[in-house]
């Protein structure tokens, strides 16, 4: 074999390197392109791809175990002409540069990016513009419709440790998160708010923590940096310092306009992202029988003891994800049929959060490995057991088709001292 057919054979064998297993895959929204839409929640690349519906068979080579051969054999097949060798050439290097492989390429992309955000000033407002308006004046307008005021307060005989509200898009939960925001007052404004987010893209037993100040349309909520190194200390490697998954989640940012909204911008906030605790989850027993998760939870704890009345605790979650969207053979509709046997085992973990039953809460979302899909469960298991002193109230529950065939429960909750 001569040396320029030896260096054609072993590209043509080289293995093809795996898709990204965190990516988002959805049917694309476009009518005259139809296919597979690939995007990035990570945000470490900005492209979005739609696969054309014959080459998203493709996609199963890219799995580490395939060659560029085993993917030109399939196209052979399925072209039926022999010259494919520019549309494979075309299918890697197009993934391969939008930072959809684990390659070099992605690996440069993602240090690059986390590196950037440790270096950043500021937490910047990725989501304005998609999940509530980007302008100011026009953010105001829209979330006075949505939480009017605060609550004066003037029945209320116990202060409020925590509210639970959702971190689903705000027009979609707008009546939980009415529900939880009106159910402060003026006077929480002087706290500091510790708000428990979840983690939809961070490591499932840590905690990821920031120091940087969040930014809205409304302006910059401060936040408290001696008290994130005090947890950060307690934690120790329970919780990573600077998660990049802070640059690009909803369930806090959400929270800060909410809060900004009634109190200005000038609000305190100590942000922390909630790990999933899939290993609790998935294999028995407690989260906290992994040491990391136990030494969070004391930092938590102590952070709580020490501190009282001084803070708000703030739960942005959402509960069950429902139908097709989330691998359900089934298409949910709000309030109906199968998701009425839903609202009915809500209603059983949120009676469990009402009682500060951090165990009954935990064994109810480890039956069946939580095939209700709640996105919330660890921040609300962190909090209660952070401040198993706090019984709550329900103040609303609400399910909401996200798409036709789809829904996302969540609710708003209030806690108080027992």
């Amino acid at each position: 074999m001569d040396l320029a057919l030896c260096a054609t054979f072993t590209k043509e064998t080289s293995m093809l390197a795996r898709l990204r297993p965190t990516l988002d895959f959805m049917p694309s929204p476009l009518q005259d392109r139809p296919g597979l839409l690939i995007r990035d929640p990570f945000r470490f690349s900005d492209a979005t791809l739609i696969l054309p519906p014959a080459l998203v068979a493709c996609l199963e080579y890219f799995d580490g175990n395939h060659s560029e051969l085993d993917l030109r054999a399939y196209l052979v097949q399925l072209t039926g002409g022999l010259d494919v060798g520019g549309l494979v050439r075309h299918l890697v290097d197009t993934l391969a540069n939008a930072g959809f492989l684990q390659d070099d390429n992605f690996a440069r992309i993602k240090t690059s990016a986390e590196r950037a955000f440790a270096e950043a000033p500021l937490r910047e407002p990725v989501h304005a513009g998609s999940g509530y308006p980007a302008d100011a004046a026009e953010l105001a307008q829209t979330f006075a419709e949505y939480v009017p005021e605060a609550s004066n307060g003037a029945s209320r005989d116990e202060t409020t440790i925590a509210i639970a509200a959702p971190h689903v898009s705000p027009f979609g939960g707008v009546e939980a998160y009415r529900a939880a925001y009106q159910s402060l007052t003026p006077a929480d404004a002087q706290r500091t708010f510790v708000i428990l987010g979840t983690s939809h893209y961070g490591e499932p037993d840590r905690l990821g923590l920031t120091r940087k100040p969040f930014v809205t349309p409304f302006g910059e909520a401060a936040t408290d940096a001696a008290m994130v190194d005090r947890l950060a200390e307690a934690a120790g490697d329970g919780a990573f310092m600077e998660d990049y998954c802070h640059a690009v989640e909803h369930s806090i940012e959400f929270q800060v306009v909410f809060l900004q909204h009634l109190f200005g911008p000038d609000i305190r906030i100590v942000p922390v992202l909630c790990g999933s605790y899939a290993r609790s989850l998935y294999q028995g027993g407690v989260p906290e029988d992994d040491e990391r998760v136990r030494r969070s939870l004391d930092a938590l704890g102590e952070l709580a003891a020490k501190e009282g009345d001084r803070l708000l605790w703030v739960l942005g979650v959402d509960m069950a994800h429902m139908g097709r969207r989330y691998g359900d053979d089934f298409e949910a509709k709000a309030g109906r049929d199968e998701m009425e046997e839903v609202a009915r085992r809500d209603s059983a973990r949120i009676e469990r959060m009402e009682q500060g039953d951090a165990l009954g809460f935990w064994n109810l979302v480890q039956e069946n490995r939580d095939d209700l899909k709640w996105c919330g469960s660890a921040p609300i298991y962190t909090f209660l057991k952070a401040a198993p002193q706090a019984r709550g109230n329900l103040l609303k529950y609400q399910q909401w088709n996200i798409d036709e065939h789809s829904v996302v429960s969540f609710a708003g909750i209030r806690f108080h001292s027992r």
